[in-house]
C-alpha cells in the first residue's frame, strides 16, 4: 500500500507525508502508517454501495486524499454531530428514529482529493460530497460495508487515531 501512495505522490509531484492513513476497502480495513512503520490497523466500514468517486453515488471514493480539517477535539465519545457542529449530545440520547440512521459521532476527519478530475474538482470532489472519516453509533457494523461513502471507525480507535494525526497527512483509498 505504501508503494502505491508512494508511486502516486511521485506522479502528481506530492511530497509524501510522514504519517499515511491507509483503507482498504476489500478488507474494510483502516492502517495508520508513521515514518513507513505499521502502527495500528483498524476494523472499519465504507459504503454499502460499490466504490465510486462520483457525486450523489454515496460511493467511498478510491485515491489520493488528505485530511483537509480536523473537526470534534475533546468531545466525548458517541458525540452526536450535525453538519459538523457538536450537538452536545450523546447518540443514546436522541430518540430511537434518530438512533436507526448512521450517526456521525466522536471526531471528523474532513478529506479532500489530490487527484483532479479523480477525486477533486466536478462532479468528484471528495470534500465538495462531505466524505469523512467518523464516528458511528452502529459500531457492532464495522467490518462490513455499512456507510453512505464515508469510512466508519470505532470511537475509541477514533480518538486516538485523530489525536496522531495533521491537517495535511495524506489518505489512500483503495478496493
Amino acid at each position: 500500500m505504501l508503494e502505491r501512495v508512494k508511486q502516486k505522490c511521485d506522479a502528481l509531484g506530492i511530497k509524501p507525508s510522514r504519517r499515511v492513513i491507509g483503507v482498504s476497502i476489500a478488507q474494510q480495513r483502516l492502517m495508520f502508517f508513521d515514518d513507513c512503520v505499521l502502527q495500528k490497523s483498524h476494523i472499519v466500514s465504507t459504503s454499502r454501495r460499490p466504490p465510486s468517486n462520483i457525486k450523489d453515488s454515496l460511493g467511498t471514493p478510491r485515491g489520493l486524499h488528505h485530511i483537509a480539517e480536523k473537526i470534534g477535539a475533546g468531545a466525548p465519545p458517541g458525540t452526536v454531530f450535525k453538519g459538523r457542529v457538536n450537538t452536545g449530545l450523546h447518540f443514546n440520547e436522541l430518540e430511537d428514529d434518530d438512533l436507526a440512521k448512521y450517526l456521525i459521532t466522536t471526531r471528523i476527519l474532513w478529506l479532500r482529493g489530490n487527484e483532479a478530475g479523480v477525486n477533486l474538482g466536478g462532479n468528484v470532489d471528495t470534500h465538495d460530497r462531505y466524505v469523512y472519516i467518523h464516528g458511528t453509533n452502529h459500531e457492532d457494523k464495522l467490518g462490513t460495508p455499512a456507510s453512505s461513502g464515508c469510512v466508519l471507525v470505532n470511537s475509541i480507535e477514533l480518538i486516538n487515531l485523530y489525536d496522531q494525526v495533521r491537517v495535511g497527512d495524506l489518505v489512500w483509498i483503495e478496493d
